[in-house]
């Protein structure tokens, strides 16, 4: 065989090997390398302390909000128990972790009640004040309370990311608002079929 036809045929070789390693074709933004891990010290919607390690082994949605959200909430949450159910048995190895930005209404017992009725996948959390205020500022995440009304409520705006971890805690991708149900479930399927996932 000439030689020049040897070179060719190497080269093309490699090509095809560096093609089998292409990156992953996300739907979601990528945020490898620009967030960091899971971290966080909280309380979950049975009043258990909780840290990023407590999920371990699971893909983890981080989502930010408060159960008096009259529509961003809940709307993201009913897309998230969809994205669940397309999963199938893959959804065993997810959990979304809903951490309250409003401490002062959001007891253990009323985040309970709020993300059971999305179904068990979901979980609540809270803490203090300035323990969630750290979580926020960790993701960039802003959020700000509204005055009371005559009745005492309010309203809390806040940013509606969803962050989101691979089983070993560390950041993977972000997903908004206007994400589809299809993209995350396309994503999140990617994820957890990863080798050594």
């Amino acid at each position: 065989m000439p030689r020049r036809l040897l070179i060719v045929l190497a080269t093309f070789s490699l090509l095809l090997s560096a093609c089998s390693h292409a990156p992953r074709p996300w739907l979601l933004t990528d945020v490898r390398g620009h967030l960091p891990d899971l971290r966080f010290h909280l309380i979950n919607d049975l009043g258990q302390p909780v840290t990023g390690a407590s999920y371990r082994g699971k893909a983890v949605l981080l989502y930010f909000g408060y159960t008096h959200c009259p529509d961003v909430c809940p709307t993201t949450l009913a897309h998230l128990t969809v994205v669940l159910q397309n999963l199938g048995p893959l959804a065993q190895r997810v959990r979304v972790l809903f951490v309250s930005v409003d401490p002062k209404r959001d007891t253990p017992a009323l985040l309970r009640a709020y993300t059971s009725a999305f179904g068990p996948h979901i979980i609540g959390l809270t803490g203090t004040p300035d323990a969630i205020a750290r979580v926020a500022k960790r993701y960039r995440v802003a959020y700000s309370y509204g005055k009371p009304d005559a009745t005492g409520n309010y309203v809390v705006n806040h940013s509606a990311a969803i962050f989101i971890f691979d089983p070993q805690g560390r950041a993977r991708l972000l997903a908004t608002e206007h994400d589809s149900v299809a993209q995350l479930t396309h994503d999140l399927h990617l994820l957890l079929t990863e080798p050594n996932a």
